[in-house]
């Protein structure tokens, strides 16, 4: 699965842009967009828990599918910030947001290679926006490509606290 590490590598290098522009957004915060550029994929919950289990626990039809649409995402992400202290669950909401976003950004434009995207403004419309068809998910290079930038803004975001410090 190289699209979900280049997803949460992705969310990182966003985060740790983040972190260099303002002194709020630490390493939590950074973590916050990471999962939020992870929270579409919840949808592959149904590789270990099948939605026809989950179907006949409950007894209702079920899918796992709507997580990975714009609709899920609302579902998700104030979830997620429940899990923060009320304090910090605005900033938690943004961030989560944003990765979500960064998620179905990659999706939409660059992921798909059959020329559309999946229906992403899901439940509202079935319809599905053309994809630029940039990669595929088991391509390898996106991964590669965002483990480098990562790796780049760590050292720079690395040498900025470390600057900061000594000046201290």
């Amino acid at each position: 699965m190289p699209d979900l590490l280049t997803h949460v590598l992705v969310g990182y290098s966003i985060g740790t842009l983040l972190s260099l522009r303002d002194e709020r957004i630490r390493s939590a915060q950074v973590s916050l967009v990471m999962a939020g550029a992870l929270s579409p994929d919840l949808a592959k919950v149904r590789l270990f828990l099948p939605a026809d289990i989950v179907q006949a626990v409950v007894g209702v039809p079920f899918s796992w599918a709507p997580l990975h649409t714009l609709g899920g995402t609302l579902l998700v992400v104030p979830l997620g910030a429940l899990l923060v202290a009320p304090e910090y669950r605005r900033q938690a909401v943004a961030l989560i947001a944003l990765g979500a976003a960064s998620h179905h950004a990659l999706d939409v434009a660059l992921l798909t290679a059959t020329g559309e995207s999946y229906a992403v403004f899901f439940p509202i419309s079935q319809y599905r926006l053309p994809s630029l068809d940039l990669y595929l998910s088991t391509d390898r290079w996106p991964a590669i490509v965002s483990g480098a930038l990562a790796a780049v803004l760590w050292a720079v975001r690395r040498s900025s606290t470390a600057a900061q410090s000594t000046r201290s």
